[in-house]
């Protein structure tokens, strides 16, 4: 089987039983959300720690677990939130009373947390269990998907000047552009579709998070290439790993629920954009 085949069967059989877990709501979702957590949280490890043991122990697993445990519960955004503050400080302060060789791992252990937690509990709280959050969830999929779809085949036809090309040599200017206007015309026909009277809002929210979903990519391609690795992990056939998956998503979806955070409620942000 070739690698293109594997790319399209992996993607296909992902984002069937992420739709249909997107749909269910409530207690699969957020189980999806921390099993992505976990998985982002081992890559990042896999990619930073200079040796398999960072003088931590197992301290930043053990902390994640108590989060990923408070995300299945359904805790408060509150809760979830000092949880995470509680994370990045605690590991922090215990690699700063390590030897120095040993603190710059825990610093990185310490943001890997803070990613896959954020990552986890902005989709979770997003999606929440009612319509608002699920139109919200599907309004993200459309953006992100349509901006990545957009960008590599414009960057693939029009090319041009290279978008950053000390990070992502691949990327180039025009497919940032083709991706930016894809992903608002997609973010606006789902959002047309599902009823939303808000379009113009809702089309900045959307260019704002096609750029997000794009730096995010960048972002961890700076990662990647900072410890000298091709992709995150093998976990996906003929995609790499979760990360390469989905490191543009969340970006956009902590992005999307600071919006709607400011708009509504912490512990409801969907509401904010997409009144039921």
């Amino acid at each position: 089987m070739s690698n293109l085949q594997l790319r399209v069967i992996s993607a296909v059989v992902l984002a069937v039983v992420t739709l249909g877990l997107t749909w269910l709501g409530g207690l699969p979702f957020r189980l999806l959300c921390a099993a992505m957590t976990i998985l982002i949280f081992y890559e990042w490890t896999r990619m930073c720690r200079p040796v398999a043991a960072t003088g931590l122990g197992l301290l930043p697993e053990a902390l994640l677990l108590v989060f990923v445990g408070a995300l299945v519960a359904g805790l408060p955004a509150s809760w979830l939130l000092l949880l995470v503050a509680v994370m990045v400080v605690v590991t922090v302060v215990v690699a700063s009373m390590r030897q120095p060789s040993m603190r710059q791992a825990g610093q990185w252990d310490a943001s890997g947390l803070a990613y896959a937690g954020i990552s986890g509990l902005s989709l979770a709280l997003l999606r929440d269990g009612d319509h608002s959050g699920l139109v919200a969830i599907l309004f993200l999929f459309a953006v992100v998907w349509a901006t990545d779809i957009a960008a590599y085949f414009v960057g693939r036809a029009v090319g041009g000047p290279k978008l950053a090309p000390s990070i992502s040599p691949g990327k180039t200017q025009s497919g940032a552009l083709g991706g930016a206007v894809g992903g608002v015309v997609a973010g606006l026909l789902l959002a047309a579709a599902a009823g939303a009277g808000n379009l113009a809002v809702l089309g900045v929210v959307a260019l704002v998070l096609s750029l997000v979903s794009q730096a995010g990519d960048l972002f961890e391609s700076w990662v990647k290439r900072r410890h000298n690795r091709k992709d995150s992990g093998t976990l996906i056939p003929g995609h790499g790993g979760v990360m390469d998956r989905v490191d543009g998503l969340v970006a956009a979806a902590f992005a999307l629920y600071v919006i709607g955070w400011i708009s509504a409620t912490a512990d409801h942000p969907a509401q904010g954009l997409f009144p039921a």
